[in-house]
């Protein structure tokens, strides 16, 4: 089993870091913030180097991002989704039914989300208070359509596909779990769902995740200062050890999409925990070897949405 450790990048920390996502049309890296409601962005050089080029505010809280065909960027954002303009303007396009309010009102919120090839965007939510089953997982199609895809989640989490599309991987960091699905790239489904993974807390759980060329699957561990590739069936290949113990997602970026970067949280952490820990919050980098997909952009459209099922 390989053994890497990842280094700090030279840039500002975030309060939640979350969702690192290569957008190769623009050549730039996004990730969020999720508690300070900021769209991050930064180019990466050949050699590994992230220099942030733009932060932009999205809504109270932004769970992912990822570039919008028709232009600047989607947004799984508050309980809904929000359009964020090159000029940095976030219009929001729709809040879903049930979803939304505040942690004090007991509310929901986005949490991560991605597009599959086709470019519709699936985006999950999960309750403030992290209630077993307060989460849902969303289709948006691109007619602009969105469809409830699952209910019952808890903590609905990273989201990607095998190289063939015909996988799709959910994390749900409530129970602790990576489950798989067979996907069907036509009409967007799921279908045959089982557990691949399961964490009992003992080494953190699964958070975001991203699955690279060759098909195995890399996920991050909340609470785990970790970031682990598991191969289709479920086998550990390689570990790559984070100082810092919330890792919260990962995702290939760069020219030649071998950087893996990892971003961070300083959530949960209290004054001596932060002390132990100074680069809580930061994005860290490491190259394991192997490459990555970029981001597939959302194709449908960036006006009134409609809300089906």
């Amino acid at each position: 089993m390989e053994r890497l450790r990842a280094a700090a990048a030279a840039l500002g920390p975030a309060q939640h870091g979350e969702g690192p996502t290569w957008d190769a049309d623009r050549g730039e890296l996004l990730w969020v913030d999720i508690a300070g409601g900021l769209v991050r962005r930064a180019t990466v050089a050949a050699d590994g180097t992230l220099t942030e080029t733009a932060s932009d505010h999205g809504g109270d809280t932004v769970g992912a991002v990822v570039p919008a065909s028709a232009g600047g960027w989607l947004l799984a954002a508050g309980g809904g989704f929000t359009h964020l303009a090159e000029d940095g303007t976030a219009r929001v396009l729709a809040t879903l039914a049930g979803e939304g309010g505040t942690e004090d009102s007991g509310g929901t919120r986005m949490n991560d989300a991605g597009c599959d090839r086709a470019g519709r965007f699936f985006a999950g939510t999960m309750a403030f208070d992290q209630r077993p089953g307060g989460g849902t997982l969303y289709r948006l199609d691109v007619d602009g359509t969105v469809t409830t895809v699952l209910e019952g989640l808890s903590v609905s989490n990273g989201i990607g596909w095998s190289p063939d599309d015909r996988t799709v991987y959910l994390a749900d960091s409530g129970p602790g779990v990576v489950h798989a699905f067979d996907y069907d790239p036509a009409a967007g489904t799921f279908s045959r769902g089982r557990v691949l993974l399961e964490f009992d807390g003992t080494d953190g759980v699964a958070d975001g995740l991203t699955v690279d060329d060759q098909g195995c699957l890399w996920t991050a561990l909340w609470g785990g200062g970790q970031v682990r590739r598991w191969s289709p069936d479920g086998d550990l290949l390689a570990v790559v050890d984070v100082p810092v113990a919330q890792t919260s997602s990962c995702a290939f970026a760069g020219p030649g999409r071998d950087l893996l970067v990892i971003s961070t949280s300083t959530e949960g952490l209290d004054d001596a925990a932060r002390a132990a820990q100074p680069d809580a919050g930061r994005l860290f980098t490491a190259r394991p070897g192997v490459t990555g997909p970029a981001a597939f952009p959302y194709r449908g459209p960036l006006g009134a949405l409609r809300q089906v099922v």
